[in-house]
């Protein structure tokens, strides 16, 4: 039994980018004839509201369906149901040409900048090539927003002569960001946009991207595995687990006190400095392995490995509901829902 969930939306969301009932799946085989005979369930009624100029961190284990979410927001990959809304508008309903339009405000920041570049291409066409494509610029006009670019992300002008190959990971980084930046978006993507790089450099990208928010009025949803780093630079975290929405609010507030029990996991296994804290703090150890995404459980997709499962969770599937006096939202039968705030 499948319950709708409600709308994973902030108290006083105002519908800047809205996405209801999201579906996606992929085909895992077929028969002989070419019919698709299993598929893969990525996305299962995800619905999301996301302020403007806030960032909203996702994550989840590979496989929660974190990517496809971003990838299927800004049309890289087509939904087999559900709508996306970009200020009141039905980015599922425009035509190409006018999709094409409306890529300029929504752009994407990928994991690996080494493969998001093209290495046979220098810097400066890289950065170019949005304003060649959406402006019809040639080369020529584009140079000195290329170097306008470069300085905003912290590289030196002359970086724009350079292949990707001649440049560190975080440099290149920098780089994919100049180049989503091209057409001054509103949305930004940023799908494991530091997990690839060392530590120190992850920090210094971080704070690059929260000063770029706080100067260029940006709004993040960012991308990630690590709820360390989410907890940095998020306004908001959103759990994903199995395709589903288990539980968003206040990143503080998801950190310190976690609601959903594989939140709780999740938070369980990330380390802390202190050896002493560290030795005594109690890990949450979830059962077995997580469910084929083909064919999901009965009742809570969760319960089969939730350390705090009860007989119903395997009968119910719960929805999103208000917890904490609708400060954040929760799918548990575990807990009480209260009213909105």
């Amino acid at each position: 039994m499948h319950t709708e969930p409600n709308s994973a939306s902030a108290p006083g969301a105002e519908g800047f980018l809205e996405v209801r009932g999201l579906t996606k799946t992929f085909v895992r085989s077929r028969d002989l004839i070419g019919r698709p005979r299993e598929r893969v369930h990525a996305l299962d009624h995800v619905d999301l509201s996301v302020k403007e100029g806030e960032t909203l961190g996702i994550v989840g284990e590979s496989g929660s369906g974190k990517s496809t979410l971003g990838r299927v927001i800004l049309g890289l990959q087509k939904a087999d149901d559900g709508d996306v809304l970009f200020r009141g508008e039905n980015l599922g309903t425009l035509s190409a040409r006018a999709m094409a339009r409306r890529r300029r405000d929504l752009q994407m920041v990928f994991q690996d900048p080494y493969s998001s570049l093209d290495p046979t291409k220098t810097v400066e066409t890289s950065i170019a090539e949005p304003l060649l494509v959406h402006d019809g610029q040639r080369l020529s006009q584009s140079r000195e927003r290329v170097r306008e670019l470069l300085g905003l992300v912290g590289l030196r002008a002359d970086y724009a002569e350079r292949y990707p190959a001649e440049m560190s990971g975080g440099q290149r980084q920098r780089v994919a960001i100049a180049r989503a930046l091209a057409l001054n978006p509103k949305v930004i993507v940023a799908d494991e946009a530091v997990s690839a790089l060392d530590v120190s450099t992850q920090s210094e990208v971080l704070n690059l991207m929260m000063r770029l928010q706080a100067e260029l009025g940006l709004t993040y949803l960012f991308v990630s595995h690590n709820l360390a780093v989410v907890r940095h630079i998020s306004t908001r975290i959103a759990v994903m687990y199995l395709g589903r929405i288990v539980e968003i609010g206040p990143a503080e507030e998801v950190y310190a006190e976690p609601r959903h029990p594989y939140t709780k996991a999740l938070l369980s296994a990330i380390p802390i400095p202190d050896p002493v804290i560290q030795k005594t703090r109690e890990r949450i150890v979830l059962l077995g392995d997580a469910p084929d995404p083909a064919h999901p459980p009965v009742g809570c997709n969760f319960a089969t490995r939730c350390p705090e499962a009860v007989e119903e969770c395997h009968r119910v599937d719960p929805a999103l509901l208000p917890v904490d006096d609708g400060r954040r939202l929760a799918a548990c039968l575990l807990l009480e829902p209260t009213a909105a705030g």
